[in-house]
């Protein structure tokens, strides 16, 4: 059989290739896909923002009884430094030095493995955080929050 278009021979150009163009519409022509969840509804909240939450509302509920620790920082990491042989803690505090003011660290991965649901995590988070404001004030966790483990 016989074509009746002959081939075209194979084009090259000298030009450096067209950016791509910014798309406007995806292929069906009602535009672009929005956001799945508006910003005020939980689902578009992280883990990572919702734990943050929860330290700082513990962190709130300690500062009407203790007005000092407006001047401690607290701060929320990942994963506490790796050290070999010993068990994974769930914060950390250090006091306060010349430059640095006092610091209360809450570990989110190791908290969050060790609750099963958001009442859980709540409660573990505030007995983390009133046990490293306990240890850095020098007083016993009951003295800092008399609800400490009765809950």
């Amino acid at each position: 059989m016989d074509s009746p278009v002959p081939p075209s021979p194979p084009h090259r150009s000298t030009e450096p290739p067209a950016e791509p163009r910014v798309r406007r519409r995806d292929r069906h022509g009602r535009g672009m896909r929005g956001p799945v969840a508006p910003p005020q509804v939980p689902l578009s909240a992280s883990r990572a923002d919702t734990f943050r939450d929860l330290v700082l509302d513990s962190v709130e509920r300690l500062e009407r009884r203790w007005p000092q620790l407006a001047d401690v920082e607290f701060l929320v990491m990942e994963v506490p430094p790796a050290v070999p042989g010993e068990t994974v803690p769930l914060g950390g505090s250090a006091p306060a030095e010349k430059d640095e003011p006092a610091r209360v660290v809450v570990y989110r991965r190791p908290v969050e493995i060790r609750s099963k649901n958001r009442e859980e995590r709540a409660l573990l988070v505030h007995e983390v955080v009133v046990e490293q404001v306990a240890e850095l004030l020098g007083l016993s966790p009951e003295s800092v929050d008399p609800r400490y483990g009765q809950d």
